[in-house]
């Protein structure tokens, strides 16, 4: 019996379970134990209660023959099936019934301290503990079959090496959920009549803390009816107050070390959600939009040169026109000013650069620096201003002259009949385009100038690309490595700063009156105000905090050395940092490769010099048995735990293993479920 199994049995301290069905389920169970931990479980459980004395027959029967135990895998777990069935009709008992007896053997389990790794090292020769961490999944989110799938295939990996000897740390916690949370809270006070800016930042947050509190232990619980394994003492929640502050270090550190900055940079901008997200919270689709053509006037004159865009609005930004050097169509007007429509008069330089296409389209580009991130660098390069005409809600400005406070599709609408009214016009296309939507909140995405703070991404980047050349970290299937080679290799700096009130605040405080011009990074105001004298500022200087708060993915970046005591246990020798860090094995889904495992593994790497883990082991996305994506609106969304509650935890473990391959997406078995369910 493994030696985890034979401490469990001796911490029990739970009473045995009075149902005649309990021997069934006991016995069927046992098929995914070793025979003789199967046996030591039901002699130190069933057969302790008086009830099941004159059972005691049953005990001897409880291990197959060794020579039982060399028959292949699948005949063997049929024939014990149908031996268990047999046992249960001698003694007058029905078939197994999952829903009735799951629940109290998994609280046995978890009650006796089955899920927790060994508390004593051994002094010569203890095996090295196998460390799984979980993706912490959002604290107010609800089951589905991607929880299901991480939670067979992990559990697989702790429950083998578990019976093989070796201490197991399987780490489950969640995560705060930054945008998630906020949105369904905010929809709360919609639905109260309100919103969070009449309720103001202190009240939010504690509305949000409630929110958590009613809503953040489902899905744990829902984790614990799969059968998930997991040492449940040491669940953590990314916004634990040593979480919190394992955060605030490592910004500080890495502000430190030079690699966190503020700057004024085009962002993507979700005008629903009110703040910036990264390059990967950005889904793109293809959608049938129109091309409109119309006439920049030469200034002074009757010409004009013809140019297209998806966004009319944008024209309220342009501040300059660009052709190719060698166009000649162009050639004379190169020097020369053009007009803006409906722009009151306003007149921007015609550019030439080499960057257009002469071929595509009409050969004259539209330059908006502040709302497209081609057109920024062409703004960089020949130093154009660049003029922000959105608002945080995606209605237009006051740059934006008489569009000013319409929504930016609406302002579309109008600018463009207007423009037709001077003859500005040349026709429209239905046009197929690429559009950005924010992943979460499903609008379209703003790209727009703002400040905001970042993370220098190319050197922590070099480190993870070497980790993975250097064998340090295996990827499993193989071929994501040519994945991750290219992403990192072309990563862009990162937009770490949100404009949400939910999250972990950046740890900056802006001094006096400057505005954003001086500001200290510091682990908390004490020190920041300590910071500030040292800096020659007055003691009572006023010190005002960063409102943004952290991207999620920051946070969660740190879970795998964070949750085990980083920072506070550095250097501390038999601490769960010493004895757990760096893991084994990161178990997840391929579509989270660059949101969540390249960060962890360049923030583990940079803060604490080792690699997180030495495998990455990538399961597929999870379909319908046709092959379908589930949705809701399709109809085909099978629901985890109406499975769990019909067939077992068993039995849906058993299908979403079975045949699947990494990193593939796998689909349902077509067979019922049935086929997988104890008899």
């Amino acid at each position: 019996m493994p030696s985890q199994l034979i401490s469990c049995t001796k911490k029990n301290k739970a009473s045995a379970f009075g149902s005649k069905k309990m021997v069934t389920a006991w016995l069927c169970l046992s098929t995914s134990f070793a025979p003789t931990a199967r046996a030591a479980f039901v002699r130190n459980q069933a057969f302790r209660s008086p009830s099941f004395a004159n059972r005691a027959a049953l005990s001897n029967r409880g291990t197959l023959p060794s020579s039982r135990m060399r028959q292949g895998p699948t005949s063997l777990a049929s024939s014990t099936a149908k031996d268990y069935d047999l046992l249960n009709k001698e003694k007058g008992l029905d078939s197994y019934s999952p829903n009735e007896f799951e629940k109290e053997i998994y609280s046995w389990w978890e009650n006796s301290g089955c899920f927790q790794p060994d508390a004593k090292q051994k002094p010569n020769g203890e095996k090295e503990p196998y460390v799984l961490p979980m993706p912490p999944p959002n604290v107010t989110g609800r089951l589905h079959m991607g929880h299901a799938i991480f939670v067979a295939l992990q559990d697989v990996l702790a429950r083998f090496h578990r019976m093989r000897g070796r201490p197991v740390l399987w780490l489950p916690g969640t995560d705060h959920a930054g945008i998630a949370t906020q949105l369904q809270v905010e929809k709360l006070l919609i639905s109260e009549g309100t919103t969070r800016e009449d309720v103001g930042r202190e009240k939010f947050l504690e509305r949000v803390w409630e929110y958590k509190a009613e809503q953040g232990g489902h899905i744990t619980t829902q984790l614990r009816s799969l059968g998930a394994s997991a040492d449940w003492t040491r669940e953590r929640f990314t916004m634990d107050s040593d979480l919190s502050k394992a955060v605030t270090e490592a910004f500080v550190r890495l502000h430190e070390k030079g690699l966190v900055y503020r700057g004024e940079y085009m962002v993507n901008w979700a005008p629903l959600l009110k703040t910036a997200v990264s390059d990967l919270e950005v889904e793109y689709s293809e959608e049938e939009g129109k091309l409109y053509y119309f006439k920049y006037m030469v200034e002074g004159s009757d010409d004009y040169l013809p140019v297209a865009t998806t966004r009319p609005e944008t024209i309220m930004g342009d501040t300059a026109v660009c052709v190719h050097p060698e166009d000649e169509r162009y050639k004379d007007f190169v020097g020369k000013k053009a007009v803006v429509p409906m722009g009151d008069g306003r007149t921007i330089p015609i550019i030439a650069d080499d960057y257009v296409d002469m071929e595509f389209g009409t050969g004259a580009l539209k330059i908006t620096p502040g709302h497209d991130p081609n057109d920024y660098a062409i703004g960089k390069k020949y130093d154009l201003p660049i003029i922000n005409i959105m608002n945080k809600d995606g209605s237009l400005n006051a740059n934006a002259g008489i569009y000013n406070s319409l929504d930016r599709f609406e302002a579309r609408e109008k600018l463009w009949l207007d423009m037709e009214a001077a003859t500005l016009t040349i026709k429209v296309d239905p046009h197929m385009q690429r559009v950005p939507r924010s992943q979460r909140g499903g609008e379209v995405i703003e790209p727009l100038v703002s400040s905001q703070w970042f993370v220098k991404t190319e050197g922590m980047g070099a480190k993870a690309l070497k980790a993975v050349e250097d064998g340090d970290i295996k990827i499993v299937p193989q071929r994501f490595d040519k994945i991750w080679n290219n992403w990192l290799t072309d990563i862009h700096d990162w937009c770490i700063s949100r404009q949400l009130w939910w999250g972990h605040r950046i740890p900056v405080w802006y001094v006096g009156d400057s505005g954003e011009s001086e500001y200290i990074v510091a682990r908390n105001e004490a020190e920041a105000r300590e910071k500030a004298v040292e800096q020659g500022f007055s003691e009572d200087v006023v010190l005002r905090q960063e409102e943004d708060v952290l991207d999620t993915w920051f946070s969660s970046g740190l879970w795998p050395f964070a949750t085990v005591g980083w920072p506070a246990s550095e250097g501390v020798e038999g601490s769960d940092l010493s004895r757990f860090y760096p893991g084994t094995c990161l178990e997840t889904g391929y579509d989270i490769l660059f949101f969540w495992v390249a960060r962890m593994v360049m923030m583990g790497i940079e803060l604490t010099g080792k690699s997180p883990f030495s495998v990455v082991y990538l399961h597929g996305l999870v379909r319908a048995a046709d092959g379908t994506k589930m949705s809701k609106t399709k109809g085909n969304v099978i629901d985890p735990l109406d499975t769990v509650a019909e067939y077992g935890a068993d039995s849906l473990r058993y299908s979403l293993v079975t045949g699947v391959t990494p990193g593939q997406v796998s689909s349902l078995p077509k067979k019922p479920l049935s086929i997988f369910r104890h008899s």
